[in-house]
């Protein structure tokens, strides 16, 4: 692919993830808690930007850049806790229940899945309908509170209840059995 000679709106792009370099960083790794995450977002930010058709005509345009680099920090934050929820540590996967695992296994898997039914049994409807409809369904917490008629905020607050209420029956259960 041939190399195209910058524009001067490239060249004032380029200088200013230059000048600018040090802020944009810093702006990313406030949200996301890690300075090479935020240089690798600011390096996406400027191919993002430099490699589009149309280069922002805005008065302010180093505002823009810090917005985009926000907003790719933001974006980055959100994929890694959505890969966290749903990655365990090593020491988690011990405990599945692999195909053709022993019968004490199945047994335990089995208890421990009847006494979470009986745990969300014991809440009440709307905040077992808010939790499994979260975690199992995958729903936001926007459309369950429209749908209930309720604030998201009280969705969340539903959420936590319903799962520290596992969370603790889990505990209650392994207590028992030492």
């Amino acid at each position: 692919m041939p190399k195209t000679l910058p524009t001067q709106q490239h060249l004032t792009l380029h200088d200013l993830f230059v000048t600018r370099r040090h802020t944009f960083i810093n702006a990313a790794a406030r949200i996301l808690g890690c300075r090479s995450h935020a240089e690798d977002v600011v390096h996406d930010a400027y191919i993002k930007l430099s490699t589009a058709s149309m280069a922002p005509s805005i008065q302010s345009q180093s505002s823009y850049l810090l917005r985009v680099v926000r907003n790719l920090a933001i974006d980055l934050y959100r994929r890694q806790a959505l890969e966290k929820r749903y990655s365990g540590s090593e020491e988690e996967g011990l405990y599945i229940a692999a195909p053709g695992a022993s019968p004490e296994t199945s047994h335990e898997s089995r208890e421990t899945l009847e006494m979470l039914s009986s745990a969300l049994a014991q809440m009440p409807e709307r905040t077992r309908y808010a939790f499994e409809m979260y975690k199992l369904h995958g729903r936001t917490q926007n459309d369950i509170a429209k749908e209930l008629g309720v604030s998201p905020t009280l969705v969340n607050f539903m959420v936590r209840d319903a799962l520290l209420h596992c969370r603790q029956s889990l505990k209650r259960m392994e207590s028992k059995a030492r």
